[in-house]
């Protein structure tokens, strides 16, 4: 007897082949049959008749290096229908770690991932473990929803080894090099799936300082490297100076973006290892820069280079609303509200003296320079290019919505018709800045950049800003978007996007025994009501510990996702199953 038969759906195995109706057979967590009519008995039927059914998507960029420790659903990742994640990027995490030393690693994680310091403090496990490969059993001797893969981290290792000299970015003597090499020798052996770490001064921590590393020589880079050739595993991933533009205003990236591709093509060869990295439309460069760095990423693969550039499957959103960051929450007489209900602090600030007390104050200067609270100052100035976001979301709206446009329509200030948006829906309106006023043309450098045969898809930073970017939704939306709703251009196919977040994505991190629907692999995945698959605005959920607060999108669409053969998620909500666990690479 089969555990399931998954009855009558579309199959899009992630091989990149046509949709195909058939059944599908579980048993004991492995597939047993893909395709055809399955007339052998089942402790339980699916009915996937209308529904695609997918391999389980692997998100390769993540942050929930601290809420594998106080959670075990791992939403909100598991709600989009993930059932591999991958942790430890951007070169911020939790291990190795010494007693006392958690400090520094949650004021880096905060200023970097914009994750409560509070809920770090409060909901991780201090103490349970200090090398990475005691890290790597505490995740495995839990439970969860979905699999997870760790990443050992740049900031965490040098802050290790080296102390205040590695948190001041300091160059690393010959004995430090030994000493990481010989880490993280030790923790790739022990099942780490990578390496990373980041090179943009734009990662910092909360006292402004850059992530340990950002400026490591090439030394260290060959140290790094030959510990990979070594240990002969693990992918590293890297963000790359330049990723969000030159950053003058923060003394500027100290080399380019070309700079920084052929540094990764010559780390890949020395290593033998694969090299994934943030590419993106980056602002105060040429705009036909990402096409130059695809170019060169040809060119540098044809000759020995294992390079795999990690693009995002839509504008990369920043939020904003009375839940999270907003212009006005430096004003004194705001902050004098904000520890209300949010339909009572609406209720105040609707009131017409409140409102111009408001508008009248100057901003109070916020501590800590590298916290992500200074973002009010973007949000004033980029105001204009503020979307409201209707239900589903349109990520590709027209212009015209824009709130420089309802102010510049009804001759008001545009910060005024901000603070009266951000008062609808009892002051749960949100809107977004969508990459640019030009939506539409980043869409369209999205789309070619996800075609391109060498890249892969990631970049959602599930678990991370969880008061700023809601991009764990980009995996549903990818296939919303791009394979169903896009009207102002060519769609993508929607057995390439399965692909491309599956296979592509199992392959990068050799994990062979997923990604596909194929006899003898895990059985991982998705059945799905493509037809009417949604996904909302964001709201906001105070489940963090300490109380701490995140936007979630709600998503609804997915009839049942299956991790290792038990279903997690039917009909939009957990079940209690928790299949997950460690997986090593």
């Amino acid at each position: 007897m089969l555990d399931y038969v998954i009855k009558a759906g579309t199959i899009v195995d992630g091989t990149g082949s046509a949709p195909r109706q058939g059944d599908i057979g579980v048993r004991d967590g492995v597939i047993v049959q893909v395709g055809g009519t399955i007339t052998e008995s089942a402790a339980e039927t699916i009915d996937a008749d209308g529904a695609i059914v997918t391999p389980g998507w692997i998100d390769v960029h993540t942050h929930y290096d601290g809420q594998v420790s106080w959670d075990d659903v791992m939403d909100p990742s598991a709600g989009n229908g993930a059932t591999t994640i991958v942790m430890g990027n951007c070169g911020v995490g939790f291990a190795p770690v010494r007693p006392g030393g958690e400090k520094s690693l949650i004021e880096l994680m905060e200023g970097v991932e914009d994750i409560p310091g509070t809920a770090l403090y409060e909901g991780i496990e201090w103490g349970q473990w200090e090398s990475f490969p005691e890290y790597m059993n505490y995740i495995a001797s839990r439970r969860y929803s979905l699999d997870i893969g760790a990443q050992v981290a740049h900031g965490a290792l040098r802050y290790y080894v080296m102390g205040e000299r590695g948190k001041e970015n300091q160059d690393a003597t010959p004995e430090d090099l030994r000493e990481m090499s010989r880490l993280l020798t030790d923790a790739l052996s022990a099942g780490a799936m990578g390496f990373s770490t980041s090179r943009t001064i734009g990662h910092r921590a909360l006292d402004g300082s850059p992530v340990p590393g950002t400026f490591a020589p090439d030394t260290e880079l060959s140290a790094i490297a030959d510990a990979m050739a070594r240990a002969g595993r693990g992918v590293f991933e890297m963000i790359p100076a330049g990723t969000v533009g030159k950053l003058e205003a923060l003394g500027g990236e100290r080399t380019t973006p070309e700079a920084e591709l052929a540094l990764m093509a010559g780390f890949s060869r020395q290593s033998g290892r694969k090299v994934t990295f943030t590419l993106v439309q980056s602002p105060d460069y040429a705009p036909d820069t990402w096409k130059r760095l695809l170019e060169m990423t040809v060119s540098a693969n044809q000759s020995g280079a294992q390079l795999f550039p990690q693009v995002p499957s839509r504008p990369i959103g920043l939020a904003s609303g009375l839940s999270g960051y907003h212009a006005f929450q430096r004003r004194p007489t705001y902050m004098k509200l904000a520890s209300l209900s949010l339909a009572d602090r609406a209720r105040e600030m609707s009131k017409p003296e409140i409102k111009s007390a408001i508008m009248s104050e100057n901003d109070v200067p916020v501590d800590q320079p590298g916290s992500m609270a200074n973002m009010y100052r973007l949000f004033q100035t980029a105001a204009p290019f503020l979307y409201p976001l209707a239900d589903p979301v349109d990520y590709e709206p027209d212009p015209s919505l824009m709130l420089g446009t309802r102010a510049a329509t009804s001759g008001q200030d545009i910060l005024s018709v901000l603070y009266d948006y951000l008062l609808e829906q009892d002051g749960a309106a949100m809107c977004a800045l969508m990459g640019g006023a030009n939506v539409h043309e980043s869409q369209e450098v999205l789309r070619q950049m996800l075609v391109h045969p060498e890249t892969v898809t990631g970049l959602s930073d599930a678990g991370a800003h969880v008061t700023l970017i809601c991009d764990a939704t980009m995996p549903t939306t990818q296939l919303t978007f791009w394979a169903r709703d896009r009207h102002k251009g060519d769609r993508i196919p929607l057995e390439f996007l399965v692909a491309k977040q599956t296979a592509r994505n199992a392959d990068l991190y050799g994990l062979n025994d997923r990604g596909r629907l194929a006899v003898g692999l895990r059985a991982d995945l998705n059945v799905i009501d493509f037809d009417n698959l949604r996904v909302s605005p964001p709201k906001a959920f105070h489940d963090l510990p300490a109380g701490g607060t995140r936007l979630i999108q709600p998503v609804s669409g997915y009839v049942a996702t299956m991790v290792k053969g038990q279903v997690t998620r039917r009909n939009d909500a957990d079940t209690g199953a928790r299949p997950g666990s460690l997986v090593r690479g």
